[in-house]
């Protein structure tokens, strides 16, 4: 296929950039035969790939802590039992996110309350104050397709109330925040290594912390219940033991996601440096509007949206740029939380599980369609192109120029 006729999604960003590196240490792996990460044939030595992936991401990130776990869901849904969520908890997510964003906090117990996104499509700020009640136990923010959340207005938001702030940078592994990296800037942030992510180990999933209580907390989760020497180590125990689950991620997968790790940064350069080809020449068409980023300087790049005047003007941009081969499809399927199925029929997997079995008639207020009117507006009017480590300059001119050129089509 010609480099400039993409009419899919290019591949996946990490999985693009597959090469020696990852088979090097797999087959490394492969050949000490020690998959599992917590011993092998020296007990005196532990396996190395993920108590180094953790050491690497700990430094890379800034923070004290990382956890190496199966999935960033498991991770989503560890951090958050590890904050201290539970039943009878809430915690505030952005109806516009990823299914697991919902899932995570519904399978601790918990209530997800939905909050309104702004036009940078994540969280808005201003919900805080609307939502919070006095379960509200913390804040789930997303930073959303390469771009961090306003987090300083959320963080001073959080701290007046006393609430947790998580960073779900899922979606956003290699962007930062007035120059910091995002996850490291509230209480916790995850990180996924699914296919579709800029680091990729096919599944996988990071957490990161300087909490001590929410370190331990999640070791503890990861490994039903124990507290394994590598982990004691880095912190002495705390608290006793108590039931956890197992979501401990192998030494084949964290040595792909070890790799991967190594090349994040090299990745976002790449696709910044396409952004930049591109963004200028759509800032100059006045009949659309680029999307609004809280730090510009952060976005990772990988992603990048244009907002038209109407749904029907973003369906017709749409449909012309594919005929042109672009293309205009998200890499994931994002959807608003309340027109998913689930919240729909306000279930979880048994009925004493549900945190909505008490709120009738459903579904409730907070769960309908008509409770988002920004949200709906703002996700029914925008043009995603995504942008990868196998595009090139002569893509990047060619999305530019189809842009322009579907412009001046639609407004003369």
């Amino acid at each position: 296929m010609n480099s400039t006729m993409r009419s899919s999604p290019p591949p996946g960003l990490g999985s693009a950039a597959i090469g020696s590196e990852e088979e090097t240490l797999v087959l490394d792996a492969l050949r000490r035969g020690e998959l599992f990460r917590y011993y092998g044939n020296d007990p005196a030595h532990p396996p190395p790939f993920a108590a180094t992936l953790e050491a690497e991401a700990a430094a890379l990130f800034g923070t004290r802590h990382a956890l190496a776990v199966t999935s960033g869901t498991a991770a989503l849904e560890v951090v958050l039992a590890a904050a201290g969520v539970g039943p009878g908890s809430e915690v505030i997510v952005p109806a516009w996110s990823w299914i697991s964003c919902f899932t995570a906090v519904v399978r601790c117990g918990a209530r997800p309350v939905l909050a309104e996104i702004d036009a940078s499509l994540c969280l808005d700020p201003s919900e805080i104050a609307r939502l919070t009640t006095p379960r509200t136990r913390a804040i789930l923010v997303v930073h959303y397709q390469g771009a961090a959340a306003d987090l300083d207005p959320i963080l001073a938001a959080a701290r007046t109330r006393g609430l947790l702030v998580i960073e779900d940078c899922a979606e956003a592994p290699g962007a930062t925040y007035r120059g910091r990296r995002a996850g490291a800037i509230g209480d916790a942030g995850i990180y996924s290594f699914q296919h579709n992510k800029p680091m990729t180990a096919g599944e996988g999933g990071l957490i990161v912390t300087s909490n001590p209580f929410i370190y331990e907390r999640a070791v503890r989760l990861h490994d039903l219940g124990q507290y394994r020497n590598h982990h004691a180590q880095l912190l002495p125990a705390r608290e006793p033991a108590f039931a956890g689950g197992q979501y401990r991620m192998s030494e084949l997968t964290a040595a792909v996601a070890l790799a991967q790790l190594r090349k994040l940064d090299r990745i976002r350069d790449h696709c910044r440096t396409l952004k930049a080809l591109i963004a200028p020449r759509l800032a100059r068409l006045p009949q659309i509007q680029l999307r609004p980023l809280a730090d510009p300087n952060g976005d990772y790049g990988f992603e990048l949206y244009f907002y038209a005047r109407g749904s029907e003007a973003a369906a017709a941009f749409r449909q012309k740029l594919t005929e042109r081969g672009v293309c205009c499809q998200q890499r994931t399927g994002t959807y608003p939380q309340y027109r998913r199925e689930y919240v729909i029929n306000g279930r979880a997997a048994h009925r004493a599980l549900s945190p909505f079995r008490r709120l009738f008639p459903w579904p409730a207020r907070g769960y309908r369609v008509e409770d988002f009117p920004r949200t709906e507006a703002l996700t029914t009017r925008f043009v995603a192109l995504p942008l990868g480590w196998r595009y090139t300059s002569n893509d990047a001119d060619h999305i530019a120029a189809s842009v322009e050129a579907v412009h001046a089509e639609l407004y003369g």
